[in-house]
């Protein structure tokens, strides 16, 4: 199981539309998505704060605001 990392924000219809997308995808079976509340301040709303919501694998930045599935299938694919 590969584990990705889904930064978001309470409220935010991107961020749930991503989470939703994850969930029923091709990848569904082969990923564990573990949201992260980024907030309003602190180290991750410094970091990832107007580009919400943020797909990662470890520190690798797949995409971000909507699901790029050709990006998530090549950071999968490696």
């Amino acid at each position: 199981m590969i584990e990705l990392t889904l930064y978001t924000r309470p409220g935010c219809h991107l961020c749930e539309a991503m989470a939703a997308a994850l969930a029923v995808g091709p990848w569904a079976g082969q990923v564990r998505v573990t949201e992260v509340e980024v907030g309003w301040s602190g180290p991750l709303a410094e970091r990832h704060g107007s580009h919400l919501p943020v797909l990662t694998l470890g520190e690798r930045e797949i995409c971000h605001a909507f699901l790029d599935e050709a990006a998530l299938a090549r950071a999968l694919a490696e």
